[in-house]
């Protein structure tokens, strides 16, 4: 007996009652057909085992078969082909194994169905005799079960590869363990683990065949999209996105993070990113970053100041933005505008094509973009804010010679600046700009760049000038006759 009357149950406790009645028979009834199936054992031997990347356990299992396979498509590849969103920042789901393993060539069948929790018992035996049958006949199955008792645990993809009949045990390999080749599970936990349990009438069960076709060796391995890594990336971002209504949006070669709303992010990501990288690409660069970098776009000041000290632990020098190269991120106050993200973009790029251009170049041309506009496809500078400083210290005969500020050091470029660095090596990014000489001037110095690590022998060339004193008076009389604003 168990201990109540009949009179006593609620309308809940018999529901419970029953639910759980049912599952008692759905075992016992399991148990009594597993005792009476009869199949041989089997196994696919010299499978190579895969350690799987976070949330990468489909991939990784159809890396393993590949791998016997002799594919070169790892499960970096996989994701690619799955065609899935990097952004999301997670592994593929079924659907999108799917599209991968369709793609590579696999004959998958029916890979997700939903059976009635009242004959589960049945349907799962004989799916467990179909998948029993496929590794007789040399087709594995990448099968999604859950990672352990619990109704709502984490399900996980494992590749089923063989069956013991002697110790009624299932061997797969489980790309989640250091050492998971070959493990074992006895069935009735196999078959107990297997079904989705994510409804109370029905159950999911999924498995991916992998019978080939044509030849797999024949398969072209896809190019590098760098997405598996932009996936993983974003994963490991969304695990310490701050408070506040964050989105993300993949920019390549950037990660774009922003506090404003979604919408905001994804256009300044598209018109101000995109829209220079290209054409900073198009006159420049023939390398992307080797690192993926973050930009982060906080919305006002107030968000900018305190983020920028809470996630990299240091409070910003400037109201504007900076890049870290430590943090291999771009830090914006975007309410200033997207003019300092621009002239930021310029700094990753440089370091990754033109790593000895020396602080005056570099920041010349990337002071130069601090309001960009374009001109027949070209991304050029328009004149801005450092004019009128750079002005007034022409004037005053302040301004050193070129051979000085090419010859600076980083140190003096930086710390021991006159006031006038980076307005003269601006404005002369733009002189060079509006005479056609600046993207000629940059190939031709980092072609020479042993040679003359300073740029001004290179300058001089480009320019035509022995006589750098003339030159100069002709240069401060033009920048001397530029406007901007009031």
């Amino acid at each position: 007996m168990l201990g109540f009357s009949r009179e006593r149950l609620t309308s809940k406790s018999r529901f419970v009652l029953g639910r759980v009645l049912l599952l008692f028979l759905v075992i016992v009834s399991t148990a009594t057909e597993l005792r009476s199936a009869a199949l041989s054992s089997v196994l696919i031997r010299g499978v190579p085992h895969v350690r799987q990347k976070p949330d990468f356990c489909g991939e990784a299992c159809a890396e393993m078969y590949l791998r016997k396979l002799r594919v070169p498509i790892d499960q970096d590849g996989v994701f690619d082909l799955s065609r899935l969103d990097p952004t999301l920042g997670r592994g593929c789901y079924t659907r999108d194994l799917m599209q991968a393993l369709g793609a590579i060539g696999f004959k998958i069948g029916l890979a997700r169905y939903e059976i009635p929790v009242r004959s589960a018992a049945s349907k799962l035996n004989e799916e467990f005799a179909a998948l029993h049958a496929d590794l007789v006949a040399g087709v594995p199955s990448i099968v999604c079960m859950r990672f352990d008792e619990q109704p709502k645990t984490t399900e996980h993809f494992r590749l089923v590869l063989g069956y013991d009949a002697k110790s009624d045990e299932v061997i797969y390999h489980d790309p989640a363990l250091a050492s998971g080749a070959y493990r074992r599970m006895i069935r009735s936990r196999f078959l107990d683990l297997w079904p989705l349990k994510h409804d109370d009438e029905k159950w999911t069960i999924v498995r991916l065949r992998l019978e080939t076709g044509s030849p797999l060796h024949a398969v072209r391995t896809p190019a590098r999209s760098r997405n598996a890594e932009y996936a993983q990336h974003v994963r490991k971002l969304r695990a310490r996105l701050p408070e506040g209504g964050f989105s993300i949006v993949v920019q390549k070669p950037f990660v774009v993070i922003g506090d404003e709303p979604a919408d905001s992010v994804k256009d300044r990501a598209r018109d101000t990113v995109q829209w220079a990288v290209d054409r900073l690409k198009r006159d420049y660069f023939d390398q992307d970053p080797s690192d993926i970098l973050d930009i982060w776009l906080f919305r006002d000041s107030v968000s900018y100041e305190e983020h920028a000290e809470k996630l990299f632990g240091t409070k910003p020098s400037t109201p504007y933005g900076y890049y870290s190269p430590r943090d291999r991120a771009l830090v914006m106050n975007i309410a200033t505008g997207g003019g300092t993200l621009v002239h930021e973009i310029v700094h990753p790029f440089m370091a990754s094509n033109f790593p000895e251009c020396p602080a005056w170049f570099n920041e010349g041309l990337a002071s130069l973009y601090e309001r960009p506009s374009e001109r027949a496809g070209h991304i050029i500078g328009l004149t801005n804010w450092r004019l009128k400083g750079l002005q007034r210290a022409l004037r005053k005969g302040t301004v050193p010679t070129f051979k000085t500020l090419c010859e600076t050091t980083t140190h003096e470029f930086y710390d021991q600046d006159r006031g006038t660095n980076y307005g003269q090596a601006r404005y002369l990014c733009y002189y060079l700009q509006e005479q056609g000489l600046l993207v000629k001037f940059f190939h031709a110095f980092r072609k020479n760049v042993a040679a003359d690590p300073s740029g001004y022998e290179t300058l001089k060339s480009i320019l035509g000038e022995e006589a750098m004193t003339k030159f100069q008076e002709r240069w401060q009389a033009y920048t001397l006759k530029l406007t901007f604003g009031d």
